[in-house]
């Protein structure tokens, strides 16, 4: 049980006690896309969905749910964010799929990381874009959420490596 931080010596979960940690500079980025059809590709594009601006609610939509994690997952720490940011980048590949692909970083000075927090953001964020545009198509697949980045800590950076 020793490798998981989560559990004590007797198998009961438990937040993890970081108070003897020192604070420093966490940074995490997390990606992920959406495919979605044609019609949803160019209607994103050109900002004429029905329900709005499309990247704007979903980018807001990220920032509060990376605000919110610690209420999401149960043993998550309330971490002061000092930053949280969406980045949201249009993808027609050759073999005919359309992408929206998502990156959401946050950072914070604390005592343990923000990996939760970006993962919780990013696909927010693609919850968001399937909600507005579900009334266009239901065929949308969120793929590919992962930590692509992370620095600070005891366990210093970590690049995904594909």
């Amino acid at each position: 049980m020793s490798d998981f931080t989560h559990f004590d010596a007797e198998g009961k979960a438990i937040m993890v006690d970081v108070s003897e940690k020192n604070a420093n500079l966490r940074t995490a980025v997390a990606i992920g896309s959406i495919m979605v059809s044609e019609e949803i590709y160019e209607k994103i594009a050109a900002g004429t969905v029905a329900k709005g601006d499309v990247l704007g609610v979903a980018r807001v939509a990220g920032i509060m749910a990376a605000k919110k994690t610690s209420e999401l997952i149960p043993l998550c720490h309330l971490l002061p964010l000092t930053s949280c940011k969406l980045d949201f980048d249009l993808q027609h590949s050759e073999d005919g799929h359309y992408f929206v692909n998502a990156a959401c970083t946050v950072k914070t000075v604390a005592q343990t990381g923000v990996e939760m927090e970006a993962l919780t953001g990013v696909n927010i964020a693609l919850l968001t874009i399937y909600d507005m545009c579900k009334a266009i198509d239901k065929h949308m697949s969120i793929q590919h959420v992962h930590l692509a980045y992370k620095s600070g800590g005891k366990s210093g950076e970590f690049l995904w490596q594909s």
